[in-house]
């Protein structure tokens, strides 16, 4: 449990700050945040990211204590790379004490400091989930949304310039890395230097290609945004960002929790049953993320309008939920591409299709650009964001699902999934016109009912049995459950 609670303090806190940050700041200074946001993560995805997969796919408990290689050659990277980036940061931050907070130069700083923060905080989260160990990963994530809420939102409200709440953003995440220093470490061993070179060599060799993949999916918010900005202004730029944000977390942060759970479980059966064993547990995990992240997405769109009645800052209502409404199936997409078809590729080691992916998407998100927005106006620029990743996720399909290698997936599940969720759409359609207050407040249960009902019923993802296999085992007590057991099985409970 203690990865479903980090999850939801995690999304709950996440959504709320982003719309007081948004608030704070107001439709321009929040576009501005917004679009260096995206170049922090740019920087934190290129920099870091090869580091944190590698993490996820080579570290493990037993690891940690038969291969100690493996987690020092990780720490001297970190450590190389990371004084490279404070550096940088330092220096840009030297030229803006004396043109403002507002120059392209404080905002480089605040940027830089914000992705060393996203780097450390994510690779020690990876470190806490290989390793199985729920408790420590809710304490990081608990800590980390603690520091953020206090120093982002006060710093906002305090000096509410973009370049200080990005570094805020920064210093909240290293920090909470710092406190749990002492339980991250692993025991003191020798350093082998020949070891370490093979370690970086591997490391390289898988997370290259993920990463080159990954920067280039970073790449489209931020040309997105830069463009939006550039035609419209940066307000209308908070407009956009602010609905891409919501949207996306909406979606996206159960994907993420779930991902890092099942590609763990994966990276384990393939240690112990081998590379088949490994490539069917990966398929049954599709049937689970689709089962869960389609009702997501699916109530989403359902609840948008009351949802922008209540909760969205009034500068930014209108354009919200028509940024959002043309977003969904793209984040949607997105999800699917990461948490569904990326693992099996990881599994393999054979991660350059997931780069061919990322550039089908960018050539069709800039043809986009090109063709829509004469057309739809700014809106545009978020159907050519959603064009491009519906491309990259159907070139990515087909790459997984055929030859003679292909992912077998559990598609009676995926039916089902289909059909609940088109029930739960038929019963919450009628209910998106009724006032905010009461839309919300039927919609949630009436949506839950359904599809918990369907899901129930059909067993769809193997999602009943595993709920009443964890209720018998507590109802057995703690002489069966309470065996104190560090695996998967005892973590339903851990979470890019």
């Amino acid at each position: 449990m203690a990865v479903i609670c980090a999850f939801v303090l995690n999304a709950g806190l996440n959504f709320v700050l982003g719309l007081l940050i948004a608030k704070l700041l107001g439709p321009a200074d929040f576009g501005l945040f917004a679009l260096a946001t995206a170049g922090a993560i740019v920087a934190n995805t290129v920099l870091f990211e090869w580091l944190r997969l590698s993490a996820t796919r080579f570290y493990s408990a037993r690891v940690r204590d038969q291969e100690p290689w493996i987690r020092q050659g990780l720490d001297r990277a970190y450590v190389v790379l990371g004084a490279g980036l404070l550096a940088a940061a330092l220096v840009c931050a030297g030229f803006g004490v004396e043109a403002g907070p507002e120059s392209r130069a404080a905002i480089t700083a605040g940027a830089g400091v914000a992705a060393l923060g996203i780097g450390v905080f994510d690779y020690h989260a990876a470190l806490a989930r290989a390793r199985f160990d729920g408790g420590l990963y809710f304490r990081l994530v608990a800590i980390k949304n603690a520091l953020a809420f206090v120093l982002m939102a006060g710093t906002a409200w305090l000096l509410p310039q973009p370049a200080w709440v990005l570094a805020a953003a920064g210093l909240s995440q290293f920090l909470a890395a710092a406190i749990l220093w002492r339980p991250m470490r692993d025991p003191v061993s020798p350093r082998l230097r020949v070891r370490l070179a093979e370690t970086w060599r591997l490391f390289l060799a898988y997370g290259l290609p993920l990463i080159a993949a990954n920067a280039i999916y970073q790449l489209l918010p931020f040309l997105n945004r830069g463009t939006i900005a550039a035609q419209a202004g940066l307000a209308e730029a908070g407009y956009f960002a602010l609905a891409a944000d919501v949207t996306t977390r909406s979606i996206g942060t159960l994907g993420t929790a779930l991902d890092l759970l099942l590609f763990q479980l994966a990276v384990r059966v393939e240690e112990e049953e081998g590379r088949a064993a490994a490539e069917a547990q990966v398929g049954r995990n599709v049937g689970v993320v689709v089962a869960l992240l389609l009702p997501c997405a699916v109530g989403f769109w359902a609840i948008l309008p009351a949802l922008q009645a209540l909760v969205v800052p009034e500068a930014y209502r209108g354009p919200f939920a028509s940024y959002a409404g043309l977003m969904i199936p793209g984040f949607f997409c997105l999800a699917m591409m990461n948490f569904a078809l990326n693992p099996i590729f990881q599994i393999r080691r054979r991660t350059l299709p997931v780069i061919a992916a990322a550039l089908v998407g960018l050539a069709v998100d800039a043809l986009g650009l090109w063709l829509l927005p004469p057309l739809m106006g700014p809106e545009g620029i978020a159907a050519a964001q959603t064009a491009g990743l519906a491309a990259a996720t159907g070139f990515l399909a087909l790459r997984a699902l055929t030859g003679p290698e292909r992912l077998r997936l559990p598609w009676r599940d995926l039916l089902m999934a289909g059909i609940a969720c088109a029930a739960m759409a038929l019963c919450l359609v009628p209910l998106r016109h009724l006032e905010p207050v009461r839309a919300l407040a039927v919609s949630l249960p009436l949506g839950f009912l359904v599809v918990g009902g369907f899901t129930w019923v059909l067993d769809i993802a193997g999602l009943r049995t595993l709920i009443a296999a964890r209720l018998a085992a507590r109802r057995a007590g703690p002489s069966k459950a309470g065996t104190g057991r560090t695996g998967p099985d005892a973590i339903a409970n851990d979470s890019h």
